[in-house]
């Protein structure tokens, strides 16, 4: 069931490599917890009680009630599938409330730093420069997902009308606008790609330079790698870029709604977690402009 449920993660939900992996984990996990406390692991016939007890191992064990939260999630997400295929007739985890956790608050790059990262630091001349710096760009004037961005086609850039295809979570594409710089930086890596000896994966918009699809870990560390010298930042991640785009557009006083379109989230609530950040700048042009801040 466990290799369905994964199969299933892969060809219909479109999961990346990486979360598969981690669902994958969460439920082992859960599984030996099981053979192991009480000889059975059957994940199908396992009760409410018994994750519950789970549940109360992993807080003893110091994990976080985020980390916790996420390995429940996984199960649950199982449980779910059982249910879609019958082998389920009731979820043990239907009433389950998620233990209540602290709001992480994802500090942006300014856009200063995101400047110094694009336009102020060296990049070389040759096809992992001109990707690398595109790849930056992509992220901060799209506000794709990390794997969105991998899993990119040729076919997907519309250079005719400026605009970038993106096939999001649940399959669901959109469509958003590219700016000119950004245009230019594809066309000088459409060239560099092009004069690769060996071209594997044909149809891949971003590749490694032997020619075969880029991968998550390798977009990490490219941005990572950028953003440390452009940042003192503790965090330096797709997401913070991806973070970054949304907040630098709010502050513009860019539409809610349409922020949401354009990062692919299904509703306001996803998108309304980057307003913390256009809150405090809107405060700070009010107290400059309102003429009785100072008194």
């Amino acid at each position: 069931m466990l290799k369905s449920f994964t199969d299933y993660l892969a060809l219909e939900r479109n999961y990346s490599v990486l979360t598969i992996n981690a669902y994958k984990n969460d439920i082992e996990s859960f599984q030996k917890f099981l053979l192991s406390e009480y000889e059975d692991e059957n994940l199908s016939k396992a009760n409410y009680s018994q994750i519950r007890s789970w549940i109360v191992s992993l807080v003893e064990s110091k994990l976080s009630n985020r980390s916790i939260n996420r390995k429940v999630s996984a199960l649950n997400s199982f449980y779910k599938f059982l249910l879609k295929i019958g082998e389920l007739e009731v979820n043990p985890l239907a009433k389950h409330k998620a233990l209540k956790t602290s709001k992480k608050i994802q500090v942006p790059f300014s856009e200063a730093e995101v400047a110094i990262a694009i336009d102020e630091l060296h990049h070389d001349d040759d096809f992992q420069g001109i990707r690398n710096k595109l790849i930056i760009e992509l992220f901060y004037s799209t506000g794709i997902r990390r794997i969105e961005l991998v899993n990119l086609k040729l076919s997907d850039i519309d250079m005719a009308n400026n605009l970038l295809k993106v096939l999001g979570k649940r399959n669901k594409e959109r469509y958003v606008p590219l700016l000119n710089t950004v245009i230019k930086t594809i066309k000088l890596y459409l060239d560099k790609r092009q004069a690769l000896e060996v071209i594997t994966d044909k149809d891949t918009f971003f590749l490694t330079n032997k020619g075969v699809k880029i991968y998550e870990t390798l977009v990490y560390r490219i941005i990572n790698d950028y953003f440390s010298q452009a940042s003192n930042k503790v965090k330096k991640s797709p997401h913070i870029l991806r973070h970054s785009f949304a907040t630098h557009l709010l502050n513009q006083g860019a539409d809610l709604n349409a922020v949401k379109e354009l990062l692919g989230h299904s509703s306001l609530a996803a998108t309304q977690v980057y307003t913390h950040n256009s809150i405090a700048e809107l405060k700070k042009v009010y107290s400059k402009a309102h003429p009785r801040s100072k008194k």
